[in-house]
C-alpha cells in the first residue's frame, strides 16, 4: 500500500464518483478504478458499494476513510515540522555562559532571538569556562559565551566571534583613598589587595587582569577569590580589597563601591562567542546572525 492509494481513496470517497474523483486527481478514470480495486484486494474488503447511484461507502470503507484522513493529516504535520526544523523555525539551541557576562550584551542577544524565533527553545546553562568548553567539545552544548582566554584563542577545533571589547574599571570601597582620583593608573594598584574572579570559573577575565598587572610591573596580591560578580562587589564593599572588572558591572548598582576608569587605554577584555568548527545547524547560524547584528565586531576566527 502506498500513500497515493490513500489519496485516491479519499478523493473517491469525497466525490462518491470515480469520474469526478479522476478529474480532481487529474488522471483518467480506468487507472483510478484499477487502483481502488487493488487497494480493496490488498485489504480484503470492499470499500465501496458500486450497485448504488451514486456509489456509497461500505461500513468498512467508512472506517478506513477516517483512518486514512488521520494518517495523511499526521504525515502532513510531520512534513511541516521537518521543514520548519530544517529552516530553523523550530527546535532548540543549547547555550552556555559564565555568570560574568550576564549583565552586558548577552541578555539582548537572547531577547532578540526569542522575538524572531519564538518556537525555538533556548536551553541555557551557566557554568565555569573550562566546563563549558568540555561540554561544547562533547556536543552537549551548541555555543558558549565567556571572556576569551589564550587556550581557546589558539584552538583549531573551535570557531570564535568577538562580541565586544569592553573597558575594564577599578572597583573600590567607597571610602578608599584612590576614589579621590578621576582615573587610576594600574601602577597605583601594586600595593593593593585584590578580590579576584576565580580563574577556574572566569579564565579569560582572570588572565587579562594578571596580564595587565604584569605589564604595570607587579603581580596582584590576592586577598580573596569569588565566582560571581555580585559576590566580588560585595567583598569590595566590605573592604576586603579592590578589584578590576568589566565596565558592565556598573549595571548592578551595588552600594558601597565606587568605579573608576583605568588610565591606560589598552585595558579591555574580550567577550566572545565560541562554537564547534563546521557546526551546520541552521538554528545556530541564525543565532550567529543575531550576534553579528548586535555586537560591535563580526570577525569569526
Amino acid at each position: 500500500m502506498e500513500l497515493r492509494h490513500l489519496r485516491y481513496f479519499i478523493a473517491v470517497a469525497d466525490e462518491l464518483s470515480f469520474t469526478n474523483a479522476a478529474k480532481r486527481l487529474h488522471i483518467s478514470q480506468p487507472p483510478l478504478s484499477n487502483q481502488i480495486q487493488a487497494l480493496e484486494a490488498e485489504l480484503g474488503v470492499k470499500l465501496f458499494d458500486r450497485k448504488t447511484n451514486p456509489i456509497q461507502l461500505t461500513p468498512a470503507g467508512q472506517a478506513f476513510l477516517e483512518e486514512s484522513r488521520a494518517t495523511l493529516a499526521q504525515l502532513e504535520q510531520a512534513v511541516n515540522k521537518t521543514q520548519r526544523i530544517h529552516q530553523g523555525e523550530l527546535g532548540y539551541l543549547t547555550v552556555g555562559f559564565t555568570s560574568s557576562i550576564s549583565n552586558g550584551v548577552f541578555p539582548e542577544i537572547l531577547r532578540t532571538f526569542r522575538q524572531r524565533y519564538p518556537e525555538v527553545q533556548l536551553i541555557l546553562q551557566e557554568e565555569h569556562s573550562a566546563f563549558l568548553i568540555q561540554r561544547l567539545r562533547d556536543r552537549q552544548t551548541d555555543i558558549v559565551f565567556f571572556y576569551l582566554y589564550h587556550e581557546i584563542a589558539e584552538a583549531n577545533d573551535l570557531e570564535t566571534m568577538s562580541l565586544t571589547q569592553e573597558p575594564l574599571v577599578v572597583v573600590l570601597p567607597k571610602n578608599h583613598p584612590l576614589t579621590a582620583q578621576s582615573k587610576i593608573s594600574l601602577s597605583d594598584l601594586k600595593d593593593q589587595e585584590f578580590v579576584m574572579p576565580l580563574h577556574q570559573v572566569v579564565s579569560g577575565l582572570s588572565e587579562e587582569i594578571y596580564h595587565l598587572c604584569s605589564q604595570a610591573g607587579f603581580i596582584p596580591k590576592v586577598a580573596q577569590t569569588a565566582v560571581f560578580m555580585v559576590t566580588i562587589l560585595g567583598l569590595v564593599a566590605g573592604e576586603n580589597g579592590i578589584s578590576i572588572l568589566p565596565s558592565h558591572v556598573q549595571n548592578l548598582k551595588r552600594e558601597g563601591v565606587v568605579y573608576r576608569p583605568i588610565q591606560e587605554q589598552t585595558t579591555t577584555t574580550q567577550l566572545t562567542a565560541v562554537w564547534r568548527h563546521n557546526h551546520s545547524s541552521t538554528i545556530l547560524q541564525q543565532f550567529l546572525d543575531i550576534i553579528k547584528t548586535l555586537s560591535i565586531y563580526s570577525n569569526p576566527k
